[in-house]
């Protein structure tokens, strides 16, 4: 089986774990796990799949990732996970991570690996916005080239009891929603130089002529 990024355990209980934000902003020894044994079947199931998938192995943290999927009831796994208590706060050292069933390695060890890499400090890792606590996306490559980070809206930061509060994820949504709107409207000013748009008077035009 491929090596595959986000898994984890904590290393007092050995309980699995989803990592979902590797670094907190600010606060570079603690990061957010979900933890998979009380999550319900269904629910479980589209994690794991998402961490499989081929965007979770290409976001540098699968948060990103998350807020952007739905579950098998159309709600969003992010939001789901944090109004369910099932996303927590805890140090990294205190988590391992298992790429495979053969190695292991401290997520706080890891964090510091990258950071050599990338020539930064761990808590640069998190990418902070304007406000200071907003975690943003690094677009800086991973540790391999198959691990490019993949361009993600910012995330909701997390209080110190390790829940995101209600009041930073809807700041998240309007903030994600104004950028995609943003977006949007660049696409469709690309898409207009490319090909223009045909107006329907052309083809009224031709149709009477013919």
């Amino acid at each position: 089986m491929a090596a595959l990024k986000h898994v984890g355990r904590m290393a007092n209980n050995q309980r699995r774990v989803i990592v979902a934000y590797k670094v907190l902003p600010g606060d570079p020894e603690h990061c957010v796990v979900v933890t998979t044994e009380n999550l319900e079947a269904g629910d479980h199931d589209s994690l794991i799949k998402l961490v499989e998938s081929a965007s979770g192995q290409q976001a540098d943290d699968l948060a990103t990732v998350m807020m952007r999927t739905q579950l098998s009831d159309g709600s969003n796994m992010l939001a789901r996970f944090h109004t369910t208590g099932k996303m927590v706060k805890v140090k990294t050292a205190d988590v391992e991570m298992i790429p495979n069933q053969n190695s292991s390695i401290k997520l706080s060890d890891l964090n510091e690996a990258i950071a050599v890499q990338r020539g930064v400090t761990v808590n640069d890792l998190a990418v902070t916005g304007r406000d200071g606590k907003t975690v943003q996306q690094s677009t800086a490559p991973a540790m391999t080239a198959s691990e490019m980070a993949a361009v993600a809206p910012s995330v909701a930061p997390v209080a110190d009891d390790g829940v995101i509060t209600d009041e930073s994820l809807a700041a998240k949504f309007r903030s994600d929603a104004d950028r995609l709107s943003k977006e949007a409207a660049a696409l469709r000013r690309q898409a207009e130089e490319l090909v223009p748009t045909v107006k329907k008077t052309t083809a009224k035009k031709t149709k009477a002529s013919a």
